[in-house]
C-alpha cells in the first residue's frame, strides 16, 4: 500500500450513561499489520477528526490483546467481535466501531457487562471446595472428557454470544448461553456433579434454559466457536430429566 494511505473510522460515541449518542469520523495513517486497537491507540496520541477538529480520544478497554481475556468486545463493521483481532486489512473501510447494544454505556465504546458476571454466580459457575481441600487428589477422568471439556472452559466472558441473541437484552431476564455454558462445564467435571442439580434448578425457572429461541446465532458469533447450542440441547435435556425424577420422586 502508498506511504500516504489512511485508514477511515467511524467510531459511535456517548459521553456517558444517558448521554445522546453521535458518530464521529477519524483518519489516520496506514501502518501494516494493524488492528482495530492500534488505531485506537493512534487516537488516544492524536485525537484529531476528519473535520481537522481537535477531539477526545475514544475511550475503549483492552487486556491481553490476545482473544483472551474478552476486554475489548464491541461490534466491528456490524459483528460483535474482538478489537484485537479485528484486523484493518481485512475490513472493509470504513471501519465502523460501536459498542454492545445489550448492555449499559458507559462511555463510547464501553459497556457495563456486569449482568453477565451475576449471571454466573446465578448458576453457581464454580466447584465448591470449601472443607474438602484436605482430602487428597480429585477424581480422575478421561482424556476425551478433559478434551470436550477444554472447549467449553475456553468462554472468556466476552459477551458477543449475548449481544448475536435475540432473547438476550435488558428487557429480558434470558441469561444466555454463555451462562448454560459454564452449567455444562461445572456439571460434567466429576467434583461438580456433586452440585449438578443446584446448577440446573438455577436454570429451569424464568429466564433459563426454555427461554433460548434456537436461533443458533450465539455459536456463530463465539470467537472461541464453543459448541454453545450443544451445550444448550444438553442442559435441557438434563433439566427434563431432573422436573421428571422431582414430579416421580
Amino acid at each position: 500500500m502508498s506511504e500516504n494511505k489512511t485508514i477511515e473510522i467511524q467510531v459511535k460515541r456517548q459521553e456517558g450513561p444517558g448521554k445522546p449518542s453521535h458518530w464521529e469520523t477519524f483518519k489516520i495513517p496506514y501502518k501494516p499489520n494493524m488492528n482495530v486497537i492500534a488505531c485506537l491507540m493512534e487516537l488516544q496520541i492524536s485525537p484529531v477528526n476528519a473535520e481537522g477538529k481537535t477531539s477526545t480520544p475514544p475511550a475503549w478497554e483492552a487486556a491481553c490483546l490476545e482473544e483472551v481475556c474478552g476486554t475489548c468486545s464491541m461490534i466491528v463493521n456490524g459483528r460483535p467481535r474482538q478489537a484485537c483481532t479485528a484486523l484493518i486489512d481485512k475490513l472493509e473501510q470504513p471501519i465502523r466501531l460501536e459498542p454492545f447494544s445489550k448492555f449499559p454505556i458507559v462511555r463510547d465504546l464501553i459497556t457495563d457487562r456486569t449482568r453477565m458476571f451475576d449471571h454466573l454466580k446465578q448458576v453457581k459457575a464454580w466447584i465448591n471446595i470449601d472443607g474438602t481441600h484436605d482430602l487428597g487428589p480429585g477424581p480422575k477422568y478421561s482424556q476425551e472428557l478433559a478434551l470436550s471439556r477444554y472447549k467449553m472452559s475456553e468462554c472468556m466472558t466476552c459477551g458477543c454470544c449475548l449481544e448475536a441473541c435475540p432473547n438476550y437484552g435488558p428487557q429480558s431476564k434470558f441469561i444466555g448461553p454463555q451462562a448454560i455454558n459454564q452449567v455444562r462445564l461445572f456439571n460434567d467435571h466429576p467434583s461438580g456433579e456433586m452440585n449438578a442439580s443446584e446448577r440446573l434448578e438455577a436454570v429451569m425457572g424464568e429466564g433459563g434454559v426454555n427461554d433460548c429461541g434456537d436461533a443458533q446465532n450465539c455459536v456463530k458469533a463465539c470467537p472461541k466457536q464453543i459448541p454453545l447450542t450443544e451445550s444448550i440441547a444438553t442442559i435441557s435435556r438434563d433439566t427434563t430429566r431432573l422436573a421428571f425424577k422431582k414430579l416421580f420422586g
